[in-house]
């Protein structure tokens, strides 16, 4: 698939998508990145270490997260998106699940919505990320953990996201999926949704695995979240092995590491 002027081959490799919070309260790293000039250097740090795409956000989806508004979070990503596209050749996500923000960000140099409500927020989304033609991430996600049957559940639940995407004009290329690990999800469906990435592989999608510094690995590991590199690179082998065509990490090198190494064991015959 095509995000901004590169070709990704999502079907023979997994891609490393790095994380720049521009949030004071994100979970892992709130407050690092809040000025321009930090924010270039980690970006430019990321990219050295092998990121392929830089996601931007500034509002914090973490449990018991401050809401803020969008013109708030637009003041927060909008100069960082704009300085970004300016000094690197490199495509760049915005992590966002409100319309307004979206658009202002692909207007300013963003190539992909990643909306971790999966269209199902913001009615207006879907149309905004078609009149562009930009890329986006569809993740799964729910407002409780109740299901008949998580993973038949989860499935379908991230099938109308499918569906809101092609109802509003989105192009299947441009459509990447995220099973949603650590929301709408007990400690047990999250180690399910891991074990059975390949379910999500085959409603025909590109696969995004998001889990880094995660309390899933938290709650398994019993650590807190400055010491889950261990247990996020595990996640992203398993990732590799199962077909997922990105991860969105923290630790752009020691992942990069690890992808590098499962894919020369897999690709060897």
């Amino acid at each position: 698939m095509k995000i901004g002027n590169r070709f990704f081959d999502t079907q023979n490799h997994t891609y490393i998508m790095g994380i720049l919070n521009i949030t004071p309260d994100s979970f892992s790293d709130g407050g690092k990145w809040n000025h321009l000039d930090e924010a270039l250097r980690h970006t430019e740090a990321m990219i050295a270490d092998g990121a392929d795409i830089i996601d931007i956000g500034g509002e914090s989806t973490r449990p018991g997260h401050t809401p803020v508004s969008a013109e708030e979070e637009a003041q927060r990503v909008l100069p960082v998106i704009e300085a970004v596209r300016k000094r690197f050749d490199i495509p760049i996500s915005v992590d966002t699940f409100k319309s307004s923000v979206a658009e202002s960000a692909i207007q300013a140099g963003a190539d992909l919505v990643n909306d971790i409500w999966g269209l199902k927020y913001d009615s207006e989304m879907g149309a905004v990320i078609a009149k562009y033609d930009a890329a986006c991430c569809l993740m799964h996600n729910k407002s409780n953990t109740e299901y008949n049957n998580f993973l038949i559940d989860m499935l379908s639940e991230t099938q109308e996201c499918v569906n809101l995407a092609r109802k509003a004009g989105i192009k299947d290329e441009k459509i990447i999926l995220d099973p949603g690990v650590g929301f709408g999800k007990t400690f047990e469906m999250n180690l399910e949704t891991m074990n059975h990435l390949e379910l999500f592989k085959n409603l025909g999608f590109p696969v995004l695995l998001g889990t880094s510094r995660k309390s899933m690995i938290g709650l398994a590991l019993d650590l807190p979240v400055d010491q889950r590199v261990e247990g996020t690179l595990a996640t992203s082998v398993i990732g590799v092995m199962k077909g997922c065509s990105f991860v969105r990490v923290h630790d752009v090198k020691e992942n990069r590491r690890v992808i590098q190494m499962t894919e020369a064991i897999l690709g060897c015959n």
